[in-house]
């Protein structure tokens, strides 16, 4: 019997036609690890209306055209699930039954709270939903109790957020008003011998903070066939004094990824019309590399110009060979190359890669309903999860009338 892959979860706002630098940043990594982990990624249309709630146009026409780039960018709906939040309402119920015990002042602290509503200054983002939004995104990772979330560094404070939300829930609503019976049971089903060793570590650990001691407590009890899976959280959380698990605390996965910016050297983001579409047309793509900003002290072809002060030498960092990078290193400094010879290469380089992207964009975009089945079906296999969280959910809140 193969051992269970461990479980990531990511999703992405349909709020436009995906860039290049969604690429770069995250789509390719999660191509990536589809093969090594079992996949969930989800179309985030709920977190999208926290700061388009006036303007929802952009949201319908992007949703699928957003699943056709993760398509092209290589996710496979065979290998991992695609889903759409708006269609699981559990996301819902949980964000709401989170909500119930989750301090303010957590929300308040997040750096992209403040920092967004200084970005997007014209508009009104004192809403209830921008406020919860980390909050429904620790439900949305915690429902399907992902072991890892692939997130850059900016966006790490969200998992900890969500690892905080988690740690909570187990805390109160982790423990049973029939556990002291279950527990006591469970342990007389072991030798006399053995409900003295595990009494003794639990002692060790409770009253010296013997972390070896607890180390073996819970190799012990994970090894005793005469347990059930229930059992053996209950144990544990007798020992350490915390709730059982009931929602997993995610951690962060920080994967290598190359960060693209804009063709002004900004940030590329579909706000500054700085961008490359994943699927744009290669006459555009040409156009605007060719015309794209370089070096502002290099007015005339003669002038010897810096390749750090250029946004051009960005795209070589991450398009060009080592070999190609030295050549404009050395060739710009001296004068020895024009800009359109320097911009030549990374033409070439993005035009190769969007080349797979088109090919396999194409049978979708002509069958536009075989987006919606995928997109069906992942919701379905998404819906398995989140009702068994859900159930086990309202189980540990006393829900289950």
């Amino acid at each position: 019997m193969t051992e269970a892959k461990k479980r990531i979860l990511s999703g992405m706002r349909p709020t436009g036609a995906l860039h290049l630098g969604h690429y770069h940043g995250a789509l390719k990594n999660w191509a990536k690890l589809q093969h090594d982990y079992d996949s969930y990624h989800f179309v985030a249309d709920w977190h999208a209306l926290t700061t388009h709630y006036e303007d929802r146009s952009i949201i319908e026409k992007s949703v699928y055209e957003m699943v056709i780039d993760w398509l092209a960018g290589g996710l496979d709906p065979n290998v991992c699930t695609i889903f759409l939040q708006s269609r699981m309402p559990q996301h819902a119920e949980l964000f709401t039954l989170l909500a119930m015990g989750t301090p303010l002042g957590w929300l308040e602290r997040v750096p992209t709270y403040k920092d967004q509503q200084i970005q997007l200054k014209d508009k009104d983002l004192s809403t209830y939903g921008f406020l919860g939004y980390p909050l429904l995104q620790a439900a949305d990772i915690l429902m399907y109790k992902a072991h890892f979330v692939p997130v850059g560094e900016d966006q790490s404070s969200h998992v900890e957020l969500t690892r905080e939300a988690a740690r909570r829930f187990n805390d109160l609503y982790g423990r049973g008003p029939n556990d002291a019976a279950l527990i006591q049971a469970a342990l007389e089903r072991l030798s006399k011998d053995d409900q003295r060793y595990l009494r003794s570590l639990k002692k060790k650990f409770q009253e010296a903070g013997d972390e070896q001691a607890l180390a073996k407590y819970q190799g012990f009890v994970q090894a005793k066939t005469e347990f059930s899976e229930q059992e053996r959280a209950l144990l544990i959380s007798d020992a350490t004094g915390k709730g059982r698990t009931v929602l997993v605390e995610p951690e962060v996965l920080l994967s290598p990824v190359k960060k693209l910016l804009g063709l002004d050297g900004r940030k590329m983001s579909k706000s500054y019309g700085n961008g490359i579409a994943m699927r744009e047309a290669p006459e555009s793509v040409q156009k605007k590399i060719k015309t794209m900003p370089t070096d502002p002290a290099r007015v005339k072809r003669t002038d010897p110009g810096e390749p750090e002060r250029c946004p051009v030498w960005h795209f070589h960092q991450v398009y060009s060979s080592v070999e190609t990078q030295a050549w404009v290193q050395t060739e710009c400094r001296r004068a020895g190359i024009g800009c359109l010879e320097c911009k030549q290469p990374v033409i070439d380089a993005v035009l190769a890669e969007q080349v797979p992207m088109l090919e396999r964009a194409q049978p979708y975009v002509q069958r536009p309903d075989t987006v919606k089945d995928i997109v069906a079906a992942g919701c379905m296999r998404a819906k398995v999860v989140a009702d068994d969280t859900m159930q086990q959910v309202r189980s540990a809140m006393g829900l289950n009338y």
